[in-house]
């Protein structure tokens, strides 16, 4: 950590990117804090399962924790066992032999759907840091989520998924400004803010600001240990997410998620979880 440069959100791009600090870490990081990082990496573990289901020929992002062969096994154990196989995440075996089956359905979503299993899978991890990391993405996730489908006049508790006091007190309190949230999670009043920036670009900017800051405030006291570890290669994912953006691509994007909620069109999974 001492030898990593400092970054920061206003940053072109990364000094290193995720594979770099991947690869270095390997040579170097202790076997219980491997066992942690591997729910961080396992995100790209699901975007290249998604992408091997649809197309066995894909390329793969080497940023995941699984080879290709183990990719293949994967797929091929969950087709043809009723069981899921110990050695990968069960969520990912189900969502393999389901897929076929699941993938005809209207308004079914596979990166979608995987990216739901995977938040709550990851924050199961025994880290707390780590563990409210991936609950406060899923929160997110849900409050722009509820706020979109509340504007549009729909029926909220179609589209806010999974468990918890945020998805509880959005549901219990749809009509608040706020969802009533702010008074037990200081993140909300700032998100309801952001989701009220009408500018694109500088909206998804504002709402990674957030969490850019939530990851900061973590560890600030302990800038050496696993946590400030973790932190850095969150920001570094940030930073090279937005290295492939230029502002046009962003602003569409941003729009797309806007204005075509689930069931016009799709919509990038990082942003809506039905």
């Amino acid at each position: 950590m001492a030898g990593l440069p400092d970054i920061r959100l206003s940053d072109a791009k990364p000094v290193h990117s995720i594979l770099q600090l991947k690869e270095e870490l390997a040579e170097v990081i202790e076997p219980q804090d491997e066992k942690l990082l591997y729910y961080f990496f396992l995100r790209f573990d699901c975007e290249n399962l998604v992408r091997l289901l649809e197309n066995p020929e894909a390329d793969i992002d080497p940023r995941g924790n699984l080879s290709q062969e183990q990719y293949e096994d994967l797929i091929r154990s969950a087709r043809e066992l009723n069981f899921n196989v110990h050695r990968y995440p069960s969520f990912m075996s189900v969502f393999a032999r389901e897929y076929d089956y699941n993938k005809g359905k209207k308004n079914w979503f596979p990166k979608d759907a995987l990216l739901l299993a995977y938040y709550e899978y990851a924050r199961e991890v025994p880290n707390q840091m780590m563990a409210t990391w991936y609950q406060l993405n899923l929160d997110v996730l849900n409050i722009l989520t509820a706020l979109i489908a509340r504007k549009q006049g729909w029926q909220l508790s179609d589209y806010v998924q999974g468990e918890g006091n945020v998805v509880d007190t959005i549901l219990e309190h749809a009509n608040a400004h706020d969802f009533d949230l702010s008074g037990d999670f200081e993140y909300a009043k700032e998100l309801v803010r952001c989701a009220d920036i009408e500018d694109p670009v500088e909206k998804e900017r504002a709402i990674d600001a957030l969490r850019w800051n939530w990851l900061e405030e973590q560890t600030f006291l302990n800038p050496f240990d696993i946590n400030a570890l973790f932190s850095y290669l969150a920001r570094t994912e940030m930073l090279e997410r937005w290295a492939l953006l230029d502002p046009e691509q962003g602003r569409q994007r941003f729009t797309q998620i806007i204005e075509n909620l689930r069931g016009e069109a799709k919509v990038p999974e990082e942003f809506i979880r039905k």
